[in-house]
């Protein structure tokens, strides 16, 4: 059997296009086919720390210059008896002053440090209205001064002056504190009125100070009222009364005075008078809030314990 050229031709010519048909159709199968999926891979956990907390804002250009701007003698002077300062202010020998600066301050109405002539300016201010020599210097007297109008602002205190103690709440006429406002959970009572007008205090000194909020004891009670009896037998038992840590006729009978948590220097208790730990609650977020807030409050300060606040909504 012979193959003519002409009939081998088409026959390659006919090989050739099925070629090509069968590669058009695979290509559009596979085309058309669905993309595998991806397969999944181990995203690594990474241990990041959380941000360190905010640098507190600089003072303000204006401010820095008001506090660069005064008597620098006297700025000097009292830089130097800050912490060198040797005194009796309420009768126990002490060295420094520094514990006081946030309530001096304050009176002043002054946010200078007190090592600034800023601070000086503003005290020797204060000085000529109080008709004191004024030369802007920290210095015993014009300290008693100082305490003297702080002091008085205190109801209980201007009984007392007169040679009265008020008598304590009559039984029932107190309120008691939750073991959460209680330092450590201790039992705390106070008349109603102070009790509330503590909480609202708590609730906006946590509200507005984060540093305040992140420690559940700061603010906490660990000293509402005291009977006259129950400081009558503290004061036999420590043999030690009238003086600064115990007296026949406290504050704390009135049901208004409270002693807070306001922080505590290493190796001393939060009621320790000793010049470092209040040196050190001088300096604490707490004490500071209070000290420019508490009023907002009704509350007011007694200047030798940074943690003793009193209600001044009603008389003692």
């Amino acid at each position: 059997m012979t193959f003519k050229p002409s009939e081998a031709l088409r026959f390659l010519g006919g090989l050739a296009a099925a070629v090509i048909v069968l590669g058009l159709v695979a290509l559009r199968v596979t085309s058309c086919a669905p993309t595998p999926a991806p397969v999944p891979r181990a995203i690594p956990i990474v241990s990041v720390p959380p941000p360190p907390p905010p640098e507190p804002p600089q003072p303000p250009a204006k401010a820095s210059s008001i506090c660069a701007t005064g008597p620098e003698d006297a700025a000097r002077a009292n830089a130097a008896s800050l912490d060198t300062l040797v005194w009796a202010p309420f009768g126990r020998a002490e060295t420094g002053w520094r514990s006081y600066a946030p309530l001096i301050a304050r009176e002043l109405r002054t946010g200078c440090e007190p090592q600034t002539p800023g601070f000086a300016a503003a005290l020797a201010a204060w000085q000529e209205v109080q008709r004191l020599p004024a030369d802007g210097a920290m210095s015993p007297p014009v300290f008693d001064r100082l305490k003297g109008v702080i002091q008085t602002r205190r109801p209980f205190v201007q009984l007392t002056a007169q040679g009265l103690c008020p008598n304590p709440p009559a039984d029932g006429a107190l309120a008691a504190a939750t073991p959460a406002e209680g330092y450590a959970g201790k039992a705390i009572l106070l008349r109603p009125g102070a009790l509330a007008a503590y909480r609202r205090m708590a609730a906006a000194a946590r509200a507005e100070d984060p540093r305040i909020a992140a420690d559940p004891r700061n603010l906490t009670i660990f000293s509402g009222y005291r009977s006259p009896a129950f400081d009558a037998a503290r004061c036999v038992r420590e043999r030690n009364c009238n003086g600064l840590a115990r007296a026949t006729c406290s504050s704390h009978r009135t049901g208004l005075a409270m002693d807070v948590y306001v922080g505590q220097a290493p190796g001393f208790g939060p009621d320790s008078s000793a010049d470092l730990n209040r040196h050190f609650m001088s300096l604490t977020p707490t004490y500071h809030w209070l000290v420019a807030n508490a009023d907002r409050f009704g509350f007011v300060p007694y200047p030798y314990e940074p943690w003793h606040w009193e209600w001044t909504g009603e008389p003692p």
